[in-house]
């Protein structure tokens, strides 16, 4: 089958970066799906991995983890589809990716597509809603009727963009975005935040002037050692930051004085570790897709960058690393 690898870590604009290669067909196990991949979505994981995946750490290297497609085949104890169903999902880290013409993933990490939505749509919306679902719900336990404060750092990126959706549509929380650009800005007000300040200062005297008052709950979803501090002065007491970036160094004794949690998310924890709820991620996907087909949540693609090959991979990789994306890219099938 038709697949794109990695050959080692190399700079985007090395044309060997990413390779087009012709790839054994996925092994199935028991409960995993044959999905022929319609679509596939970009995160910023797709190129961080690229930076540092040595060659043998899998057989072969295909990345891609956001993807809609076909279940064309499935495994002996499969009992959540059947072939001919349409649906999407993130994928794992330690398993060959959706950068090919089909994939082995475990029906427990796997929804059902949105009906309502094209593939290419459908794409952009797995890996995103799962980290912002998680880190809003399982990381920083959010209580649906609180009428409290939610701030995230970062709106018009792909998980930001999930995350207020998610919040706007499952949550009484007051949403406040960070956003430093014109179109930023709007697109996450377009999206359901209530407000939007600059992140382009410090975030706490970002939001004195805009008259909010503290939140109780921090998304910190990109360049957290650099809002860190502030962020800290920002939190009410007894309230959580969560984060899906780079830690910031330690010592974390500022967050003591305000009993103020720090929450960790990554979106591959479950299917990773084997956790005994990996199926989460099946009912939460499943809750997405009723919820975009219901009309209370839109797909935050914003292009698509065409067929699937080495070369537009690796110009969805370069618009990722310029940090400069609204949204989501996606490219269709092979």
């Amino acid at each position: 089958m038709k697949a794109i690898v990695t050959p080692g870590p190399r700079p985007v604009t090395d044309p060997s970066a990413l390779l087009d290669i012709d790839a054994p067909e996925p092994v199935l196990g028991p409960r995993d799906l044959l999905v022929e991949i319609r679509a596939v979505g970009l995160n910023p994981i797709d190129f961080k991995v690229r930076r540092i995946r040595e060659p043998g750490e899998t057989a072969p290297d295909i990345l891609g983890y956001d993807a809609a497609g076909v279940v064309t085949a499935v495994g002996p104890e499969v009992i959540l589809f059947k072939a001919g169903d349409e649906v999407f999902h993130a994928g794992q880290i330690n398993r060959p990716g959706s950068n090919a013409e089909r994939q082995a993933v475990d029906e427990r990490i796997v929804g059902p597509k949105p009906r309502t939505l094209n593939f290419a749509q459908a794409a952009a919306l797995p890996l995103t809603s799962l980290t912002a679902w998680e880190l809003l719900f399982d990381r920083m336990r959010a209580d649906p009727d609180e009428e409290e404060t939610l701030l995230v750092v970062g709106g018009a990126g792909g998980v930001g963009s999930a995350l207020i959706q998610i919040a706007r549509a499952k949550t009484r929380l007051r949403i406040v975005a960070t956003a430093s650009r014109p179109e930023t800005r709007e697109w996450c007000l377009d999206l359901g935040a209530h407000a939007v300040i600059d992140h382009s200062g410090p975030l706490d005297e970002a939001l004195t002037a805009a008259g909010e008052r503290a939140p109780k709950y921090i998304a910190s979803l990109t360049q957290t050692p650099r809002h860190f501090e502030a962020l800290v002065r920002a939190v009410a007491p007894q309230g959580v930051i969560g984060m899906i970036d780079d830690l910031p160094p330690g010592p974390f004794d500022s967050l003591k004085s305000k009993s103020v949690g720090l929450a960790l998310e990554s979106m591959f924890t479950r299917s990773g570790q084997g956790t005994p709820d990996m199926i989460r991620q099946h009912e939460i996907l499943a809750e997405v897709a009723a919820l975009v087909d219901a009309g209370r949540i839109r797909t935050t693609l914003t292009e698509v960058l065409g067929p699937m090959s080495a070369a537009t991979l690796r110009e969805g990789h370069r618009r990722l690393e310029s940090g400069t994306t609204i949204g989501k890219l996606a490219l269709t099938g092979f």
